[in-house]
């Protein structure tokens, strides 16, 4: 453990010489203006911040994403709408705080809700690239309301396959309550195989299509989200009237099956690169990679601290990738604080697109950062979930849960262990105000 921890260590310090050089040089700028780009944005499910081998995983490598780091521009401080699956989701379509809407204020969304889910009349990224002459496909995990006048085609995307409830049995494609959950839009299908492939099939049959008009293809893995299964099989989902879809997916699991489910995830994206390389359309199309939260037990989070549904920074964090070939520099390394709704402000102006009037974006386009064209420049970011808080000011963290309130300099103390609220008083009173004000602008929490 000492020995991987140094060279993770090791690694970390090669990404800050990076950080640093990327602050004395100026990046040369693509010497054509690109048509409208094809747009691919992939979404990890429950994939930690150190889950990638060029995030400092130490047991497998994930060699695919790995090189689609080296081809673009990685993230070290990169972080989603929320620490639960439909918060973040709704941030990334809609481009706004999730607390904004209903649907976000569920945490987490039970497995087949009939109750709430995205309003249609919200404009989301892909109906807004829809009417700018995009093609829109959704592949993958839905999790924003299962009746059908809240599913993906209702909200722009032209097409859909894969499920609508937070998880799925990866081999009987049902969810916890053993409904099955697999769709064609609206249609429910039976297909044979392991999850995971079955969606990357079809994101490389969408690839593949003559078309004459740019397209854009949300990806939406469940993988490495639990069960825990592999393509061999895994642990079993029993299910039951009275299981609710954790208590019926949860149990079990090892570091060798989850090493197993990342290393799908990974093939997966190397076949839907592949695929962009021989339909000749790597050079024009914009390629996104994050997760919608932190890791679970089986994740690699170091140096932080949490997971999945805490806003310390293990709950929160991902890895963030992106690559569009001949504008983003190659083999980059920032710092840069981005969000969720940044993908979809960085998207919609890539593709020329512009929000509605009356929903303004809560992120900022990207493009200038990842292009090398503007420098990296410090933001505040804003979380809520159950009954705790959190901003990020800088370098600065304010972290709220129940009654506590504590300070942390992220600069270096990642691990968040050092509460500089006693000997910085003005600071933490600065943030809490900051959030309060931010709050006010929100829906009101859901009470538990």
């Amino acid at each position: 453990m000492k020995q991987t921890r140094r060279k993770f260590i090791s690694g970390i310090a090669s990404s800050a010489t990076l950080l640093l050089t990327h602050d004395k040089i100026s990046f040369g700028k693509s010497t054509t203006k690109p048509s409208r780009p094809n747009v691919i944005f992939i979404l990890a499910d429950d994939l930690g911040w150190g889950d990638l081998s060029c995030y400092g995983r130490p047991d497998y490598r994930t060699p695919n994403l790995d090189l689609l780091a080296s081809q673009g521009i990685r993230f070290t401080d990169a972080y989603s709408a929320s620490a639960v699956c439909t918060p973040t989701r709704c941030g990334f379509i809609t481009g706004r705080y999730p607390a904004r809407l209903k649907i976000g204020l569920i945490e987490p969304l039970p497995a087949t809700n009939h109750q709430v889910g995205l309003d249609p009349q919200i404009p989301t990224i892909a109906s807004l690239l829809k009417t700018t002459g995009y093609e829109t496909a959704l592949i993958g995990k839905w999790h924003l309301g299962f009746r059908p006048e809240w599913g993906p085609n209702a909200h722009g995307f032209d097409e859909f396959f894969g499920i609508l409830a937070g998880a799925g049995d990866y081999h009987l494609h049902k969810n916890g309550l053993g409904e099955p959950d697999l769709y064609e839009n609206l249609t429910p299908v039976e297909r044979t195989g392991y999850l995971t492939d079955l969606l990357t099939s079809r994101a490389v049959d969408y690839i593949k299509r003559r078309r004459s008009a740019p397209f854009y293809l949300s990806l939406h893995y469940t993988a490495p989200h639990w069960p825990w299964q592999d393509r061999k099989g895994g642990e079993r989902v029993v299910f039951t009237n009275e299981t609710n879809e954790p208590a019926a997916m949860v149990r079990g699991g090892s570091l060798k099956l989850y090493a197993e489910m990342m290393r799908s995830l990974d093939d997966g994206v190397g076949q839907v690169m592949r695929a962009l390389q021989t339909a000749g359309l790597e050079k024009n199309t914009l390629v996104i990679f994050t997760s919608d939260n932190g890791g679970e037990r089986f994740s690699y989070e170091w140096p932080f601290t949490g997971q999945k549904g805490e806003l310390l920074e293990g709950g929160i964090r991902v890895p963030a990738i992106v690559r569009w070939p001949g504008v983003v520099p190659a083999k980059r390394v920032t710092n840069q604080m981005a969000i969720s709704m940044d993908w979809t402000a960085t998207i919609l102006a890539a593709a020329e697109a512009t929000a509605a009037k009356d929903h303004p974006l809560d992120g900022i386009s990207l493009l200038p950062l990842v292009k090398g064209a503007s420098p990296v420049h410090d933001r505040t970011f804003f979380w809520r979930i159950y009954d705790q808080d959190a901003v990020r000011k800088g370098n600065w963290k304010y972290f709220r849960d129940g009654t506590q309130r504590r300070l942390f300099d992220l600069s270096f103390d990642s691990h968040e262990q050092a509460d500089f609220g006693g000997k910085n008083p003005e600071m933490l009173k600065q943030l809490a105000g900051e959030f309060e004000q931010w709050d006010r602008q929100m829906l009101p929490r859901i009470k538990r």
